[in-house]
């Protein structure tokens, strides 16, 4: 029985319930004084607490999706296993494992030619080792015979901490954005690649290359990139590559933009904060090094670092996110060719609701700086202005 099991949440509210009914009926017969009526009221008052408590985290995440095994909430995710599969004389690894499709929520959402396709895949990482599940939202011009030499911009996905790439489908709605925004012809056909932050790592890596643990950043920049361009028609160069995150993944975008401009041309922060934390989730990044960690916040490297020449896109409110002081900060430290752009509403807070209210622009300015490779007898793609 899953985590995120709806037969799971009614066990725990009938046992819940249960154990409610159970306090009201023996509570007179322990009302005695003495140590085991005293004990047994503790224990009543205990288990119905917790059992409550149980419930609710449950409901929490099932709608969350924070965790989806046992083992992922124990922390027992172990190594990962990298299956290149077989190779023999001239074989390619094969980097990509594509495990199923999914339908898009829109008008028609059954037939890839007219909504596009989610695919269920594994990534494996050639030079990290590591290894992650992915959702792949192919647009419908990828099943269309018309543009099948045509290859396509990519933006990985990245949700937030200790988050879980469906949420990128459920919550923020990501594929049905980008299909109603590619259909209204406001954005260019694009890939989309939904992720979690951490890459397969059981801890919140900040998409750091950790020292002498998981290289996260590595996966991102190099692996993810190369086992994309393996498996689908990928549009080479930065300009055919972006990156969009919440919160963590907001964090995580803007960075490996900034460290990686020659694979990265743009990213789009939303709600992210611009430093390199360390806390009980994430542990020590950074091998004890300043230096490293320094190299790792974002402020710092505005203050310290040339500027790297890619175009971010940062997103707050006025009122109910606490970063935005930071993101002003932010642009006004920007220098050419650095590109900060940043939208910044009105009031919103730390949630998928304000995020779907931003990611409609969010798609647009990521579509404007990024380029199809198409070929020069094909009619273009139409593309936000």
């Amino acid at each position: 029985m899953g985590l995120t099991s709806l037969k799971l949440i009614i066990l725990l509210g009938v046992v819940a319930f249960a154990a409610a009914a159970a306090a009201v009926f023996f509570w007179p017969k322990l009302s005695r004084q003495g140590v085991l009526p005293i004990l047994g009221r503790i224990g009543i008052l205990l288990s119905t607490q917790v059992l409550l408590m149980a419930t609710v985290a449950v409901i929490g995440n099932r709608y969350f999706v924070f965790y989806t095994t046992w083992d992922d909430l124990l922390g027992h995710t172990g190594k990962p296993v990298v299956n290149f599969g077989a190779a023999g004389p001239g074989d390619v690894p094969k980097l990509v494992k594509e495990n199923g499709t999914e339908t898009i929520d829109v008008p028609q959402g059954k037939n890839p030619q007219a909504a596009g396709q989610i695919m269920q895949v594994d990534v494996a990482g050639r030079r990290s080792g590591m290894g992650s599940p992915a959702l792949v939202y192919l647009p419908p011009q990828y099943f269309q015979a018309q543009y099948k030499d045509r290859r396509f911009p990519v933006v990985v996905v990245l949700t937030g901490y200790p988050g879980n790439e469906r949420n990128l489908v459920t919550r923020l709605e990501l594929p049905k954005f980008a299909a109603n925004e590619i259909a209204a012809g406001r954005v260019q056909p694009t890939i989309y690649v939904m992720m979690r932050p951490s890459a397969g790592a059981n801890r919140d890596t900040e998409c750091t290359d950790v020292p002498g643990g998981p290289q996260v950043g590595m996966f991102f920049s190099q692996d993810l990139p190369e086992a994309i361009s393996q498996a689908y028609r990928v549009a080479p160069g930065a300009r055919g590559w972006a990156m969009l995150g919440d919160s963590t993944g907001g964090y995580c975008a803007a960075k490996l933009a900034m460290l990686n401009s020659d694979r990265i041309g743009a990213g789009v922060a939303l709600s992210a904060d611009y430093g390199a934390p360390m806390d009980g989730d994430t542990g020590d990044l950074y091998g004890g090094s300043k230096a490293y960690r320094n190299q790792n916040d974002l402020m710092w490297r505005l203050r310290n670092m040339p500027m790297p020449p890619v175009s971010l896109l940062l997103t707050s409110s006025e009122s109910g996110e606490p970063n935005l002081p930071e993101t002003r900060e932010f642009q006004r430290l920007a220098k050419p060719p650095l590109k900060v752009d940043t939208l910044v509403l009105p009031t919103g807070g730390h949630n998928f609701k304000t995020w779907q209210a931003v990611l409609p622009d969010a798609l647009r300015w990521l579509s404007a700086q990024q380029k199809s490779d198409q070929p020069k007898d094909s009619a273009p793609v139409a593309a936000s202005p």
